[in-house]
C-alpha cells in the first residue's frame, strides 16, 4: 500500500511534468452516486456519507486495473479541472484506500456534496464518472 506522502509526491510530480495527462477510459454507463445522505436531507454533524458505484469496481490509488477507480468527495466546490490529478484539501477529500464511506464534520448550514471517481493517480476518467451534486442542510 502506498503512503499518503508517496501518493502526494506522485501527484505533484505528475502535475509538474505534464500539465495534461492521458485519462483512463471509464466503462460505458458507469455511475457514482450517494447512498446517503440524499439530496435535500437535513442532517446532524458529523455526517455519514456512503458512496455507491455502478458499472465499475473500486481499487486503491496506485493500483492500475481496468474498469476501476477510487472515490473523491467534493464539498462546497464546483467540479475541478478533469485532465489533472484532483486536488487534496479540506474541500476535496481523497479515498485512495478504496473506502466507500466516511464521516465528515460540517458546520451548521447548507452544503453541497459531489462524488467523482479518479484513476490510480487521482485523474478523473474519460468520460468523467461524476455524481449529481446534492445539497444537504446541517442543523
Amino acid at each position: 500500500m502506498f503512503s499518503k506522502t508517496l501518493i502526494g509526491i506522485v501527484i505533484a510530480a505528475c502535475t509538474l511534468v505534464s500539465p495534461v495527462l492521458a485519462r483512463t477510459p471509464a466503462p460505458t454507463g458507469a455511475q457514482v452516486y450517494f447512498i446517503t445522505p440524499s439530496d435535500g436531507q437535513v442532517v446532524s454533524s458529523p455526517v455519514t456519507v456512503k458512496f455507491g458505484l455502478k458499472g465499475m469496481g473500486v481499487a486503491p490509488a496506485g493500483i492500475e486495473k481496468s474498469g476501476t477507480g477510487h472515490h473523491h468527495l467534493l464539498i462546497d466546490v464546483d467540479k475541478p479541472v478533469l485532465d489533472k490529478p484532483l486536488p487534496s484539501d479540506a474541500k476535496h477529500k481523497h479515498f485512495g484506500g478504496g473506502q466507500t464511506e466516511t464521516v465528515i464534520e460540517l458546520a451548521p448550514g447548507q452544503h453541497t456534496l459531489q462524488l467523482i471517481l479518479g484513476d490510480q493517480i487521482h485523474v478523473p476518467h474519460e468520460p468523467p464518472v461524476v455524481s449529481e451534486k446534492i445539497t444537504i442542510t446541517v442543523r
